[in-house]
């Protein structure tokens, strides 16, 4: 895969304090096998599905332990640039950018509505090698309490223009790069615990939902939501064992029609 248009969600990975263990429950799961530990880059080892690779998992560095989450990364051309408009526009900058060899530049940000997001300035490490085949990265959605925030937040930051869609039931929205969506933006309700701060929820493609969930809880994992049909795919939410949160969607099997879409 090339180098993705800005704004294009391009890698994903999570800090886990029980790596091993991590690495057990995915395999299991999403079929990953994992390359070796990267000492050089904090023992950094990425996961690949048939081969291609499409996130990574790293142990916390010291004094960052905490519980366990997915950071989706956006293409930048510039993440200096990138990281001037996540503070320009109301966001926060964790981590300032940094060159991680000739692999690419990253910075770590967070929106003005609390979820936090990464940024990869690609050099050898263009990001994933796949997209929407089982195991790899199939779409996101931040969950947010503050979607005002969030729907001006983004576009300012990257070249994205705004969707909705017409459902009463919820406020959804949507990113577009181009003739692409590549992102969607949910309300988060009274269902919700207070507690539950917002967050960018990770989509990896999967055969068989079913299937994947009963792996999943079998291994200590916890279904959040679902399965349910849509016309996207079947889906769940679900939490590994170490706390993090994440969907498996099975976009070959699909039920209803498409929802209204209208351009904001």
């Amino acid at each position: 895969m090339a180098v993705q248009p800005e704004g294009t969600p391009c890698w994903a990975d999570a800090m886990f304090s029980d790596v091993e263990g991590a690495k057990t429950f995915y395999g299991d799961v999403l079929g990953w096998t994992f390359g070796e530990a990267s000492s050089e880059y904090g023992n950094y080892t990425q996961a690949y599905a048939d081969g291609k690779a499409v996130a990574a998992v790293v142990p916390p560095m010291p004094g960052q332990e905490g519980q366990s989450q997915w950071c989706l990364y956006f293409a930048s051309p510039d993440a200096a640039a990138t990281a001037a408009k996540i503070r320009d526009n109301g966001g926060e900058i964790l981590m300032e950018p940094m060159a991680v060899g000739d692999f690419g530049t990253m910075c770590l940000g967070r929106d003005p509505g609390g979820a936090v997001f990464g940024v990869w300035q690609a050099g050898v490490h263009e990001g994933f090698e796949a997209v929407g085949t089982p195991g790899a990265y199939a779409w996101a959605e931040i969950f947010t309490r503050d979607p005002e925030k969030v729907d001006a937040f983004f576009p300012a930051v990257f070249p994205y223009s705004r969707k909705r869609m017409e459902d009463d039931s919820m406020d959804f929205g949507m990113f577009d790069v181009g003739e692409n969506t590549v992102l969607g933006r949910m309300k988060m309700t009274e269902e919700f615990p207070p507690e539950v701060p917002s967050y960018i929820n990770v989509y990896f493609a999967v055969a068989d939902c079913d299937d994947a969930v009963a792996k999943a809880t079998k291994l200590g994992g916890t279904l959040r939501f679902g399965p349910v049909d849509s016309p996207f795919g079947r889906f769940a939410a679900l939490s590994d064992p170490q706390g993090a949160s994440f969907s498996v969607i099975d976009m070959s099997t699909t039920e209803g029609e498409m929802p209204k879409i209208s351009e904001v």
